[in-house]
């Protein structure tokens, strides 16, 4: 995959995923590493349980299987304690990972931290970890279906190049 153009990818986005392990909302280690092999989509989100984090989160669940299908992972990020993900995955029917990322750390690696909170950000990540498209300026209605418009894209060119 040729490299991003600089309108493409957020300023502070790394070129390949983070080896940084965080727990999901059920206490289980995960690292961008063990989705290896697979797209992914990375959406970073300020706070659980709030009328746009929310959306958001529905939108992607929503089409979580039309993403599964395109052999895609979608992982919700924020601050918030893997506690908190379990509340709000279980309240709002989440079929997806929501990784705690309490200290920032992935947060901060992608340049997306902002006074120990996450700025909406969506990043894809393809099968071999690197970044290659940087969602900014994120508006909860949509935003779903404008990356999984893009995921399908990726996919479709992949196969017409004999990937």
């Amino acid at each position: 995959m040729p490299p991003l153009a600089a309108d493409e990818r957020h300023a502070g986005a790394p070129a390949m995923a983070p080896a940084i392990a965080l727990h999901d909302q059920f206490g289980c280690t995960r690292r961008l590493s063990d989705y290896r092999g697979t797209l992914v989509v990375v959406y970073f989100y300020p706070q659980d349980d709030t009328p746009g984090c929310t959306l958001q989160g529905k939108e992607f669940r929503d089409l979580h299987e039309q993403f599964r299908a395109l052999e895609c992972a979608v992982i919700g990020v924020s601050t918030d304690s893997p506690g908190s993900h379990r509340a709000f995955a279980e309240k709002h029917g989440f079929p997806f990972t929501l990784l705690a990322d309490e200290a920032g750390e992935m947060a901060r690696a992608f340049g997306v931290l902002r006074n120990g909170t996450a700025e909406r950000a969506t990043f894809v990540i393809d099968r071999d970890g690197r970044v290659v498209r940087a969602f900014d300026d994120v508006t909860p209605r949509g935003h779903a279906k404008r990356v999984l418009n893009f995921v399908h894209a990726l996919v479709e060119s992949h196969r017409m190049i004999g990937g």
